[in-house]
């Protein structure tokens, strides 16, 4: 983590500027105006700004072992996708963040394939 710069003659903190005529990284006091040249720490990338994306993606159940012979899971009649039989376990999980809203997912007892209900708008 980048330690915190301090003015050399007024004690306030230092903020990274670029010098576009000579294009290098300065730290600068807003208060006096006093400079010094940025020079990135051992080990440390002259970095001043990150923007990391977040890609969006879908929502995907967390680990889901013998989830059929779970006593504490409520049972459903649901349709199974995929082999058509009439019988599912339930459960609702967070996927990724924070922001992003529960999901019910199903899981069929015969086949074991993990779906959403088909009735709920997906995003």
């Amino acid at each position: 983590m980048p330690a915190l710069k301090f003015c050399g003659e007024c004690n306030n903190l230092l903020y990274p500027k670029s010098d576009n005529n000579s294009k290098i990284l300065l730290y600068q006091c807003r208060n006096c105006n006093y400079s010094e040249n940025a020079v990135p720490e051992p080990g440390m990338a002259p970095c001043v700004y990150k923007h990391d994306l977040l890609t969006v993606a879908r929502e995907q159940a967390g680990e889901t072992k013998d989830l059929e012979t779970d006593p504490t899971l409520q049972r459903s009649d649901i349709q199974c996708p995929r082999c058509f039989n009439n019988g599912a376990v339930f459960f609702q999980d967070q996927a990724r963040r924070i922001t992003t809203n529960m999901t019910l997912f199903f899981s069929c007892v015969n086949c074991k394939f993990l779906f959403r209900d088909p009735k709920v708008k997906q995003r």
